[in-house]
């Protein structure tokens, strides 16, 4: 697994071992990218990576022009690996990490504000639809926030009336919805 494009492309992020985190991969990834720099939201962005795992979403968005990135994982070894990636890319001094569940309204403090928002919460437990209500609940959205949504394909989140789905891109069982906070 490596870093698709950017300061930091093809440089090489530690996978895990076992079957206990789901990386994107390098082509899934690199799509998302382009999306989202193509909407021009990646440059300059506050982004969170929530269930960061090995944080190549986080660490994506930094090499592509992200100001800052804060990683959350209630795992410590995913926290590890993630704050580990970004020492070796030479990223720490653009990173925040916190250990604890995303899907847990305390993890996320108060005043933090986000651009772009990583959502890849392990599949069917509907993860996706709490932790964008935390987001609006604690006002953690700049206007026009871009959040992007990894799923089990067929996934349909509840999405308040805070959100608004921007496109919807199917890759194999992946499912990336890319939503727009209003």
């Amino acid at each position: 697994m490596r870093i698709v494009a950017g300061k930091y492309g093809r440089r090489r992020l530690e996978q895990p071992k076992g079957r206990d985190i789901r990386p994107t991969g390098d082509k899934v990834r690199g799509a998302i990218f382009n999306a989202l720099q193509a909407q021009g939201v990646v440059d300059g962005a506050r982004s969170v990576d929530c269930f960061c795992g090995t944080g190549a979403l986080g660490l994506e968005a930094l090499s592509r022009g992200a100001a800052f990135c804060t990683f959350i994982d209630k795992d410590p070894k995913s926290l590890a690996l993630a704050k580990g990636n970004a020492e070796c890319l030479g990223a720490l001094d653009q990173c925040g990490f916190i250990l604890g569940d995303a899907g847990r309204f305390t993890v996320f403090r108060k005043g933090d504000k986000y651009d772009l928002v990583f959502l890849d919460p392990p599949y069917r437990k509907c993860l996706i639809d709490v932790v964008l209500q935390h987001l609006s609940e604690k006002a953690l959205l700049e206007e026009g926030a871009v959040i992007v949504a990894e799923s089990e394909k067929g996934y349909e989140p509840n999405l308040s009336g805070s959100y608004t789905v921007q496109s919807t891109k199917i890759y194999g069982d992946t499912q990336v919805l890319f939503l727009r906070y209003t």
